[in-house]
């Protein structure tokens, strides 16, 4: 590799932080982040415990009494239609060694303080 290639690749990576620090200063696009990061991490946590439980999209389907394509609808990577009534049975039919919890906190101005799960 000579010189003249790692050049543009150093400014780009030079860009890419400017830009990502500008996000990441600005309130808004974290308020957008934290809620698109959450809504990627429960649609990867049911699937993964769902497969932690042993069971198909089919099985889990079957005991909820819906479609398989609803339980893919509910694993699928930004969905956000969840209710907890869904969501508690969508755990229920995983099986006893698994629950669902609930954490309430304040905005990111009392971050300080810790916050403490409810169990649903």
């Amino acid at each position: 590799m000579t010189n003249g290639a790692i050049e543009p690749l150093a400014a780009g990576e030079a860009s890419y932080r400017e830009w990502r620090d500008t996000l990441a200063a600005d309130p808004a696009q974290q308020a957008i982040y934290r809620e698109e990061a959450a809504k990627m991490a429960l649609w990867l946590q049911l699937a993964e415990a769902r497969q932690a439980a042993g069971l198909t999209q089919a099985e889990v389907a079957a005991r909820l009494g819906v479609s398989q394509a609803q339980v893919a609808r509910i694993e699928k990577r930004g969905y956000d239609a969840y209710t907890l009534t869904t969501l508690r049975r969508y755990v229920e039919a995983l099986g006893d060694e698994f629950s669902l919890e609930v954490t309430v906190h304040r905005a990111a101005h009392d971050e300080a303080r810790t916050p403490t799960p409810a169990r649903a």
